[in-house]
């Protein structure tokens, strides 16, 4: 029991250290609202939305919330704390790091990662020149969205996913947003790296597409997540590009991925199995019917090539474990 009280205590105090490490971010006269904010909401905090001309908005359990000036939550707008188009310029030097050239690659995507691997949303004026889209301009939105990794959300079930005597099953985690699994692939990841010394699992290496920046939070090539000690990292790389180019350079044993999309990506899939290596990855889904629903998703599910199915959901909470099943058969394999 007291380790396990341990254990909380340490991811609440991650929750709150991350929740300051992106204030640092932040223009100071809002940092000066934000940090009076109680720490049992700080723990709970997975966004901060800057608009310019609209209230400070804060999004916490699926829901969102003005700050009053005196750091307080409330539902309507009515004296809260108004965002200035100062706010929105002092945040974006902050972000930037005083230099809008040293992240304009990064603008093309629609989101910045800072230190702490915490991932910015930007919108404003699109410029396009000969090769597309080059920046963002005349900045109207950021979303700072705090980094909460936890380690060891995934320990219950890697049982589930390692296959005697030291591989893992082709495994697809199907979720509805928001709803944790990417910090639970996150971990999982973490665990297939490190290996599991207590079930003599030993570790693989580990390739990880990371497209969007969220699952190694990468800031100047160094992930700031905890994703193994075997782990390499392909960031803002498209999943498809990203598995043919960790085919081809690193020798993976499983690769990972976040939200597989479009034929390109279940065509990269079936190349990396040809090839002996191990796929892990996410969908949006409501369970099994959802997503055989999709034609593109009926057609790789129905090949089996996904072994272990793991539904997640959030009825008891971000991250519930509804079912984890047998890819071929469709039934639990946890009953």
């Amino acid at each position: 029991m007291e380790a396990n009280n341990n254990f909380i205590k340490s991811m609440e105090l991650n929750k709150v250290n991350a929740y300051y490490e992106v204030l640092d971010f932040l223009d100071p006269e809002l940092v000066a609202v934000l940090s009076k904010l109680p720490k049992n909401i700080i723990e709970k905090i997975e966004e901060i939305r800057l608009r310019n001309g609209k209230p400070l908005m804060i999004s916490l359990g699926s829901k969102d919330y003005f700050v009053s000036k005196n750091g307080s939550l409330v539902l309507e707008p009515n004296g809260c704390t108004n965002i200035t188009h100062k706010h929105i310029a002092k945040t974006f030097q902050l972000i930037s790091n005083y230099s809008i050239y040293s992240i304009e690659e990064e603008l093309k995507n629609g989101f910045v990662t800072v230190r702490g691997g915490h991932r910015v949303g930007v919108t404003g004026k699109a410029v396009y020149g000969t090769n597309g889209l080059e920046t963002i301009r005349d900045i109207s939105s950021l979303n700072l969205r705090i980094a909460k990794e936890i380690i060891g959300v995934s320990n219950k079930i890697m049982s589930y996913i390692i296959k005697k005597p030291n591989t893992i099953y082709n495994t697809l985690l199907v979720s509805p947003p928001q709803c944790g699994k990417t910090t639970l692939l996150r971990d999982i990841i973490r665990n297939i790296s490190d290996g599991i010394a207590a079930i003599n699992f030993y570790g693989m290496k580990v390739g990880v597409v990371d497209e969007r920046s969220e699952l190694g939070g990468s800031y100047r090539g160094c992930p700031q997540n905890n994703v193994g000690i075997r782990t390499d990292i392909i960031d803002s790389c498209r999943k498809h590009e990203g598995i043919m180019l960790l085919l081809r350079s690193m020798s993976p044993s499983v690769i990972a991925t976040d939200e597989i999309g479009d034929e390109k990506d279940i065509k990269a899939i079936h190349e990396a199995i040809k090839a002996g290596v191990k796929i892990i990855s996410t969908v949006h889904g409501d369970g099994i019917n959802d997503i055989l629903s999709k034609p593109r998703f009926r057609e790789v599910i129905s090949e089996k090539v996904f072994e272990r199915i793991i539904l997640i959901d959030n009825a008891n909470g971000v991250g519930t474990i509804q079912d984890i099943v047998d890819g071929a058969s469709f039934k639990s394999v946890m009953r």
